[in-house]
């Protein structure tokens, strides 16, 4: 299961299972997105390609605006992903 969802502070919260089958869910969210935001993955088990690809377009889009994605709370597998996917210098990760 996944669910994202936006807290009171505009911050996206990410749980659960982020893969492929959850693409068209989480797109609706992160192409509402229009200005810089913090996406927090507290509560994500696991990112699939899939989930890169929609984290990086959104990602594309902003900078373009000159606005960006700052990622917290990674756990280490899934910081392990984006570094070996080389996104770990694309987005600001804390």
């Amino acid at each position: 299961m996944f669910e994202v969802k936006v807290d009171e502070n505009g911050e996206l919260l990410l749980n659960g299972r982020f893969d492929a089958s959850q693409v068209e869910k989480a797109k609706k969210v992160f192409d509402a997105i229009d200005t810089s935001c913090t996406v927090n993955f507290k509560d994500l088990d696991y990112i699939s390609s899939a989930g890169l690809g929609v984290l990086l377009g959104t990602q594309k889009r902003l900078t373009e605006s000159g606005n960006a994605l700052k990622l917290i709370n990674m756990n280490k597998h899934i910081r392990d992903v984006f570094r070996y996917a080389g996104f770990d210098t694309i987005f600001d990760i804390e």
